[in-house]
């Protein structure tokens, strides 16, 4: 099948080099079972080259289906991928076979592969390689004969250097790598797209398809389209349904532009040095709020200790942890017996530390029984909280931005959001 027969048949338009590479890559990989990752920004119409591999391979008469791991509940998507037996997790009244289980000898488009989990990126290696999985709550292997494709828009190299995606994974599955332009590299594109969308929905609302001219025609190609394809889309959707006029001026074009477009400018070497600065002290406060935590946590276990073993004193005790490989303390501990102890009883009454700075800090009994680990925990809430308040504030509410700021996903912000009741309007 020629290439201009594949842009016929999946709608697609445009002749940028960059988009007849991608084709022609899917054309000829497709007649392989090699594992294929799609690389692209949200909105490029990444899918369709994964039903363009499967409709011009030999399973094009067998099942493909394209699932959102993203949008897949983390507790479930090794149900939803691999099935499970019944009884294996609360809600399991009945055994159920997954995708790859029905779909064998099929295609399985695998769309937001950087959002799964760990654990189901060890499943799907084995997958991978030897063809088996086991369902949830199962003993028995099974073989599977299903070709699958991956998508992503994140740098999945940066993801496994950050520990949140197996390096192994990433070289199983980008065996052929297909990265698909943005619009804003395909420029020529972008009149003839627009044109094509204007009448289809003049088609579908049933009036006249709308024109750009040439000072509105120069506004929308030089437009950068955050949102790509999808985000044109949209555009000339709005642009139909709510314009007064059939010519569009660039005037009238602005109204439905954004007020902000996107700045993809090349940053200058000092503000790039002071990104990186920024992300490394944001790394450092980090690890320096949980080396607190784990500090605390162990001058707990030492008064604990002193609790239980009267008789010993602080020194032997804090040997004792910093041999257990636990973090020596800047402050020395000093305990005097006389002061420890009242009477025969053998109870802890007061006791106190010095801190770097020499001056002592003393501690009651009640002090140190009350000072639970939940205080530990309620601050390390608080803290998340704040930082997402202020991510949240720093981006105007766009969850999207305020998620890749944060380091986390879009659907573990959105669950952090419902969890400590924010409000992100």
């Amino acid at each position: 099948m020629d290439l201009q027969s594949i842009k016929n048949r999946f709608g697609i338009i445009g002749n940028t080099p960059a988009l007849n590479h991608a084709l022609n890559t899917a054309v000829q990989v497709a007649a392989t079972d090699l594992t294929v990752l799609v690389v692209g920004e949200s909105g490029v119409g990444k899918e369709v080259i994964s039903q363009i591999i499967h409709a011009s391979s030999s399973r094009k008469h067998n099942p493909f289906i394209a699932l959102n791991c993203g949008a897949i509940p983390e507790g479930t998507i090794d149900s939803e991928l691999f099935g499970h037996e019944k009884g294996a997790f609360t809600g399991a009244v009945d055994s159920r076979k997954g995708y790859f289980e029905t779909v064998t000898g099929g295609t399985i488009f695998l769309d937001e592969i950087g959002e799964m989990p760990l654990g189901t990126q060890a499943r799907l290696l084995r997958v991978l390689e030897t063809g088996e999985f086991i369902r949830v709550g199962s003993s028995k292997v099974q073989k599977t004969d299903v070709r699958v494709i991956a998508a992503t828009n994140r740098e999945l190299l940066d993801f496994a250097e950050k520990g949140r995606f197996r390096q192994d994974l990433y070289y199983r599955l980008s065996t052929v790598p297909i990265r698909m332009p943005a619009l804003r590299d395909r420029k020529d594109d972008i009149a003839l797209l627009f044109r094509k969308f204007v009448v289809d929905f003049a088609e579908k609302y049933k009036t006249a398809p709308v024109q750009l001219d040439d000072e509105a025609k120069g506004l929308l190609i030089n437009y950068s389209f955050p949102g790509n394809v999808r985000e044109l889309k949209n555009l000339a959707e709005q642009i139909s349904v709510l314009s007064t006029s059939n010519l569009i001026t660039a005037a009238s074009l602005k109204k439905f532009l954004p007020d902000r477009s996107v700045n993809r400018m090349p940053i200058l070497a000092s503000e790039a040095n002071q990104t990186a600065e920024f992300a490394n002290e944001r790394e450092i406060l980090y690890k320096l709020f949980f080396d607190m935590k784990k500090d605390v946590t162990e001058l707990k276990k030492m008064f604990v200790e002193i609790l239980k073993n009267p008789s010993m004193n602080a020194n032997s005790i804090a040997a004792q942890l910093k041999g257990d490989g636990n973090k020596s303390f800047d402050g020395e501990l000093a305990i005097d017996h006389n002061t420890m102890m009242n009477g025969q009883n053998g109870n802890l009454q007061s006791s106190f530390y010095t801190d770097a700075s020499g001056q002592p800090v003393l501690l009651n009994q009640e002090d140190i029984m009350l000072h639970e680990e939940v205080d530990d925990m309620l601050n390390i809430v608080t803290l998340e909280k704040e930082l997402i308040i202020k991510a949240l504030k720093k981006h105007k509410g766009k969850r999207k931005d305020a998620s890749v700021d944060l380091g986390i996903s879009e659907r573990t912000l959105y669950r952090k959001l419902k969890e400590y009741e924010i409000e992100d309007n």
